[in-house]
């Protein structure tokens, strides 16, 4: 049997997965798509989860016919957002506990995220998380948001490894196809959003953060 490389590196995907923060997504969405009388649905938001803000928000109009810009929508939709982060934003479960083993094993942690880089500072600077992490990707960083794979291919060149000695944790079915095709170990970590979907191709589905198969394949736990 094929031995799989040593993981010395783990590259977190960042709403849904670090922070509750596709709930206040998807209250956002509801919202826009309430004041135009249309309908955010389980099939849109799987059409629009993980993708880079520009290409969700094409997703949402080419959906529902709407007349509106991208512009419009997303601006739109930042300023419900940014009201909502500031009364109900906090870290998934596990991901505290699992920071701190991590740091105490020594192992590098990096964010690579299909959101805007000013969103993802405002985020993780509310939860004092910034430092926490080696650096923070964005869709701002490459040419191909996920499900494209370049985010994480550049992650692991950031970290001076090759991305099969990387694991990557996601929440979304575009976040893990990007994992699974830059070659990395990809372990979904689904939300009550995307407990559902089909995961086919990563190497196991973890019930959240704390899940201790994620010490165990970086091996700093029995």
């Amino acid at each position: 049997m094929h031995k799989l490389p040593k993981l010395a590196a783990v590259v977190f995907d960042l709403d849904g997965l670090i922070v509750n923060s596709e709930d206040v997504y998807e209250q956002a969405d509801v919202e826009v798509l309430r004041r135009r009388g249309k309908v955010y649905d389980a099939e849109l938001r799987a059409q629009m989860m993980g993708r880079p803000t520009a290409e969700s928000l094409k997703k949402m109009i080419e959906w529902h016919s709407l007349e509106d810009s991208l512009e419009l929508l997303d601006a739109e939709r930042s300023l419900l957002r940014d009201k909502l982060l500031e009364l109900s934003l906090a870290p998934m479960s596990g991901l505290l506990d699992l920071l701190v083993a991590l740091e105490a094993a020594g192992i590098p942690k990096a964010i690579a995220t299909s959101g805007h880089r000013s969103y993802a500072a405002n985020v993780l600077n509310r939860l004092e998380l910034q430092t926490r992490f080696e650096f923070v990707l964005t869709s701002e960083d490459v040419s191909r948001g996920k499900p494209a794979p370049e985010v994480y291919q550049l992650a692991a060149y950031n970290l001076g490894l090759l991305p099969a000695e990387i694991m990557v944790l996601e929440d979304s079915v575009n976040g893990c196809l990007a994992g699974i095709a830059a070659g990395a170990f990809t372990v979904a970590v689904p939300n009550h959003h995307t407990c559902g979907y089909d995961f086919s191709g990563v190497q196991f589905v973890a019930d959240t953060l704390a899940d201790r198969r994620i010490l165990r394949a970086l091996t700093i736990a029995e």
